[in-house]
C-alpha cells in the first residue's frame, strides 16, 4: 500500500505533465510563503513512481497531509531517508498522507525515481519542475516539511498549515531529542493544538532555476 488510496488520472506521462502544468494555481499567499493558520492552495505535480498527476485535493480521506521537500544529492536530506520511510510505515494505517517534493533543478525525473526506489520511499514523490511549488511555499532547504490539516466550512474543504520546519532536532539519529513532525502529527490526529508549530529547517539549500528578469522599459 502506498499511503491513502488515491484517484489517479489516466493517460500517459506527457498528458499528465501537461495537466500538471495547467493545474498549478496562482500563489495567493503573502510574500514569504504561507504562515501557520493560512489556507494552502491546491497544486498538481507528477508522481515519479507512476508518471501520473497527483493533486492535494485527491486525498479527501486524509486528516493530515505532510509535504516534504527532499533531494537526491543532499547529504542532510539523505540522512533522513530512513526516518521518512519509517514515518510512512508508522502512520500508514492512520489517515495521514505523505508527499515528497523534489525541487532541485539538476536532479532529473529518472534520478528522483531511482532514489525513491533505492531508499524505499513508498509514498508519492513528485518532481517540482522549475521549483514553482518551492517558490510558492518559500521553502529554502532539503529536508523541509509542511503539515496541512483539512478544515471544512461553508466554502468547502480547505487545507490549513499547522506545522512548518524540521522533521526533528538533529541530523544525527543518536542525538535526536525532539521529533517535531511526529509531535505535530499526533496533536493534529488527536484534534488538539500543535504545541510547537514552527521550527528552523536545516539542510542543503534548494538549487533553483535561474529566473529571467523582465526587460527594462525603454524611455
Amino acid at each position: 500500500m502506498v499511503g491513502i488510496r488515491t484517484r489517479r488520472s489516466a493517460g500517459c506521462f506527457v498528458l499528465a505533465f501537461a495537466a500538471a502544468a495547467l493545474l498549478i494555481t496562482p500563489n495567493s499567499y503573502a510574500r514569504g510563503g504561507p504562515k501557520i493558520g493560512d489556507v494552502v492552495d491546491d497544486f498538481t505535480l507528477i508522481d515519479v513512481h507512476t508518471s501520473q498527476a497527483v493533486s492535494l485535493s485527491e486525498f479527501d480521506e486524509a486528516e493530515a497531509l505532510v509535504l516534504m521537500f527532499i533531494a537526491t544529492q543532499c547529504p542532510v536530506s539523505n540522512d533522513y531517508n530512513e526516518r521518512m520511510a519509517q514515518l510512512f510505515e508508522d502512520y500508514k494505517e492512520s489517515p495521514v498522507q505523505f508527499i515528497g517534493i523534489n525541487p532541485n533543478r539538476e536532479e532529473a525525473f529518472r534520478e528522483v525515481l531511482e532514489h525513491a526506489q533505492t531508499n524505499e520511499l513508498a509514498f508519492p514523490v513528485v518532481k517540482d519542475v522549475d521549483n514553482k511549488i518551492a517558490d510558492r511555499f518559500d521553502a529554502a532547504v532539503t529536508p523541509e516539511v509542511y503539515l496541512l490539516q483539512p478544515s471544512t466550512n461553508g466554502d468547502g474543504r480547505h487545507l490549513i498549515l499547522r506545522y512548518h520546519g524540521a522533521i526533528d532536532d538533529s541530523q544525527a539519529v543518536a542525538k535526536v531529542e525532539r521529533r517535531y513532525l511526529r509531535e505535530a502529527l499526533d496533536a493534529v490526529l488527536a484534534g488538539g493544538d500543535v504545541a510547537k508549530s514552527e521550527t528552523k529547517a536545516f539542510g542543503c539549500s534548494i538549487k533553483r532555476v535561474k529566473k529571467q528578469r523582465a526587460p527594462y522599459a525603454t524611455p
